[in-house]
């Protein structure tokens, strides 16, 4: 006969949500693996948990994006600048090999390169993945045989990366496991995990993300503070948390997070900081002095006018808007009916740098995807997204086939690459429009529909605010308080299927 606290434990743990039901891209499309699961099945009783399928099927996917490499890694990315181009199978991991002196055995930050670019220009950990990486590729051989090796080194590294990142963001909010399908099926996920090293950041930045859900601040900072290190937005996440924490008063928390951030950045940083210093800033002189480029707004304005604005204008432009748009995040999140979820800023803030920067690689949807699936798991919302980031990916590389062949009938003409950009910018608009109405909107947030606070929030879950402005301000504070999965946030509907 089953204890009190057995029973307790039953009555109260909510039940896992399942896509099939409340959601109906995912409803149709599992009808290719013999449709939803049915009421009587038996969930969690034999070794395919939800987590290891998803985790698979990351590994899968992220296989068939190597298979679509092919092309270059057979020779394009030796033989001919167009085809690398034209087979959309770029990667600068095999061309760095060489051009970063990993090849000549030279140690990045303290040894200079020949050539325009003096230093190593990324963050120190993703320097030494990098290292790392080179450590393990054969030395023997051509050059064109070092270079295949190093890249399948790192795509190897990466999968890994891809498995850590799909795990987390499976476990993060820990009633929706089923989520993390949504990362593993991503195409624009697929397509550029091992186009740079961004994967390592993404994985770090997957694991903070885990740790705060579970109310370890202070691992979520480390675990930041290392993403950092490889790449700089993730640091913008401490902007979200901050306006969570202010309103709902979670002060030591932030404090944790923030400790253990700047604690860990300084563990990677200081040592080359003190004894390669000019190896060391490469990479935020380089960011600093970069022109406008690839995937960006500023790019279209460029190209279209006789007297474009100078670097440091855009420089200065672009700091103006992305502080704007902080701004303007933080009155949503004050000002919002209902605290906003972690998630839902922590896209927002991102999307916003990804918005307003000068540069778009097309590997920064990475940065994206987790985030996305954690704030707007619906499939709809999401494919449209993907739909868009995947036609930008293929216009970026014709775009480039017709810049190196000089042939329109070998690319994409300057004009289609700007329908390329802009396709891109509104797909990336359309996502955080349907985030913001889920934050004004409460009730039509697939995530709270199905009960819950913040799954994703830690110690902001269920937690009451302390401080909010406007309309949010007026109402009784237990009103802002979840109380338990019992709360319903109103059903699916037909009104969910537009903005």
């Amino acid at each position: 006969m089953p204890s009190a606290e057995t029973t307790q434990s039953s009555v109260h743990e909510p039940d896992p949500v399942r896509p099939t039901e409340d959601d109906e891209v995912a409803r149709s499309g599992s009808e290719l693996i013999g449709g939803p699961i049915g009421r009587r099945a038996l969930l969690g009783t034999s070794w395919w948990t939800p987590v290891r399928v998803v985790v698979l099927v990351a590994i899968g996917m992220f296989a068939l994006g190597l298979v679509q490499k092919a092309p270059c890694y057979n020779g394009a990315w030796f033989y001919g600048a167009s085809s690398q181009y034209t087979h959309a199978c770029y990667s600068d991991i095999p061309h760095l090999y060489q051009g970063r002196g990993f090849a000549d055995g030279l140690v990045p930050y303290f040894d200079r390169l020949s050539g325009d670019m003096e230093y190593l220009e990324y963050p120190v950990l993703t320097g030494v993945f990098m290292e790392v990486a080179s450590w393990l590729t054969p030395g023997s051989g051509s050059i064109q045989d070092q270079e295949q090796w190093y890249w399948m080194v790192n795509a190897g590294m990466l999968m890994v990366c891809a498995a850590v990142i799909a795990v987390c963001v499976s476990r993060t909010q820990a009633r929706r496991p089923w989520d993390g399908l949504l990362v593993a099926l991503a195409p624009a996920f697929a397509l550029t995990a091992t186009i740079n090293w961004d994967l390592l950041a993404v994985a770090l930045t997957a694991a903070a993300m885990l740790m705060w859900s579970r109310g370890r601040s202070l691992s979520f900072g480390v675990l930041l503070g290392l993403a950092t290190a490889a790449k700089l937005y993730p640091v913008l996440l401490l902007g979200a948390l901050f306006v969570l924490c202010w309103r709902a008063g979670k002060w030591r928390d932030f404090g944790k997070a923030v400790g253990g951030t700047a604690f860990a950045w300084l563990v990677v940083n200081l040592p080359v900081m003190l004894l390669a210093f000019d190896g060391w800033s490469k990479f935020y002189t380089f960011s600093q002095e970069r022109g406008v480029d690839f995937g960006s707004f500023w790019l279209i304005m460029a190209q279209n006018s006789s007297d474009p604005l100078s670097t440091e204008t855009v420089n200065n432009l672009a700091v103006v808007l992305m502080l704007l748009c902080c701004a303007g995040v933080a009155a949503l999140t004050l000002t919002a009916p209902r605290r906003p979820r972690f998630a839902q800023l922590a896209f927002l803030i991102v999307a916003a740098f990804i918005l307003t920067n000068k540069v778009y690689s097309p590997q920064y949807v990475l940065w994206l995807v987790p985030l996305a699936v954690l704030a707007r798991p619906k499939w709809r919302d999401f494919l449209i997204w993907q739909t868009c980031e995947v036609a930008y990916f293929l216009g970026i590389w014709m775009y480039l086939a017709y810049t190196t062949s000089g042939d329109a009938h070998k690319g994409l003409p300057t004009d289609g690459y700007h329908w390329a950009i802009a396709l891109h910018l509104l797909g990336t608009l359309y996502l955080c429009a349907v985030v913001v109405r889920d934050i004004l909107m409460p009730e039509r947030d697939v995530v709270r529909r199905a009960g819950d606070d913040d799954p994703s929030g830690g110690v902001l879950d269920g937690a009451q605010d302390v401080f909010a402005l406007g309309a949010a301000a007026r109402p009784s504070r237990h009103a802002a308080h979840y109380d338990g999965p019992q709360v319903e946030w109103g059903a699916p509907g037909p009104e969910d299927r537009s903005l």
